[in-house]
């Protein structure tokens, strides 16, 4: 008896602590409601796993860790999450005070009773879905967490390979902080309230993101605070202004209860293509200052903010457009 209790502790050690990953990687594989977490030796001592072998696994990153081994593909010495594998009635939860990448290949997740990612780091969170891999999130309801995957920093969604989520609980994925995305095909195929959910912007920089069955809006973009607004900044560094910008790439969104997109700041589209009723949209939110258009084919005539005709070659920034009789709210880049 003596003899399976240790081979069992030694076989959970090399679990933990294995030798099997590269330098700054932690490896997640999932089976049934188990899984197994082998942790890169350069970063055991940063890396406590509280979970054990159960399917609801629980990371911590120590507060001390701010990066080691720095590499040219890795500059800042992060810390990289690779998920794998399929668990009915699994989860991940991270703590932790750095920013990290979650990679993931080919995972296939379900949490029977709360979100399937709860990231509690309160920084840059990079979630890759590797090249050729389709990974599929789904949550349950619950009253602690905002969305199948919920991220307490900002929120960086990229890779070429496919993420599908459904939110059974609350938004489909919900960030403290601004969301990017690029490259990656989204899927989010239903949510109990919005599909996207962020604070201070958001951006589609490129990719393919298709919104369905929000019961809400399909994408709501907030201010963090309204007290600090910044409004635009210079490449978005530090910008609190609940703007929504896209600049290329597809965007579809269908069968959402209010608001394709609703933002408490500006709208611009300057690329990319909108595979919705792009009418349906409002900005300005929180002050309340109505509706905006993106339709401005055959537009019978361009005003600016103080009612003034706009000659259409002109016709730049926030103006309004008469449309069929219509008055709307419209960026033009």
């Amino acid at each position: 008896m003596r003899r399976a209790a240790f081979l069992l502790a030694a076989f959970m050690s090399l679990a933990l602590t294995g030798r099997a990953v590269d330098n700054n990687v932690v490896q997640v594989v999932w089976s049934g409601t188990a899984a197994t977490v082998t942790v890169a030796d350069n970063i055991s001592q940063y890396v406590s796993v509280s979970s054990g072998a159960s399917s609801h696994v629980v990371i911590t990153q120590s507060s001390d860790f701010a990066g080691v081994d720095a590499t040219a593909d890795n500059e800042d010495g992060e810390i990289f999450y690779v998920l794998s594998g399929t668990s009915a009635d699994g989860s991940l939860t991270l703590n932790g005070s750095y920013k990290c990448e979650i990679d993931l290949n080919g995972l296939t997740l379900t949490n029977t009773s709360g979100p399937a990612f709860v990231i509690l780091n309160g920084k840059r969170i990079a979630i890759s879905a590797k090249k050729g891999t389709t990974n599929s999130l789904a949550d349950a309801a619950n009253t602690t967490y905002k969305g199948c995957i919920h991220v307490k920093g900002h929120t960086k969604l990229k890779g070429k390979g496919t993420l599908n989520v459904t939110g059974n609980s609350a938004h489909g994925i919900w960030s403290k902080e601004y969301i990017e995305v690029k490259n990656i095909t989204l899927n989010i195929t239903a949510a109990q309230k919005d599909g996207i959910h962020c604070r201070e912007y958001f951006l589609q920089e490129s990719g393919t993101v298709s919104i369905s069955g929000a019961g809400d809006d399909g994408i709501q973009v907030e201010l963090d605070d309204e007290a600090d607004s910044t409004g635009a900044t210079t490449g978005h560094e530090d910008e609190n202004s609940g703007n929504f910008y896209m600049e290329d790439g597809t965007l579809t969104i269908s069968g959402y209860g209010s608001k394709a997109v609703k933002t408490d700041g500006t709208i611009t589209w300057s690329g990319g293509t909108w595979n919705f009723n792009t009418a349906d949209v409002t900005e300005n939110a929180a002050s309340g200052i109505g509706t905006v258009s993106l339709v401005t084919a055959g537009a019978d005539g361009y005003y600016d903010l103080l009612g003034r005709p706009v000659e259409a070659s002109q016709a730049k920034g926030l103006i309004i457009v008469k449309n069929n009789g219509q008055y709307n709210k419209v960026i033009i880049k």
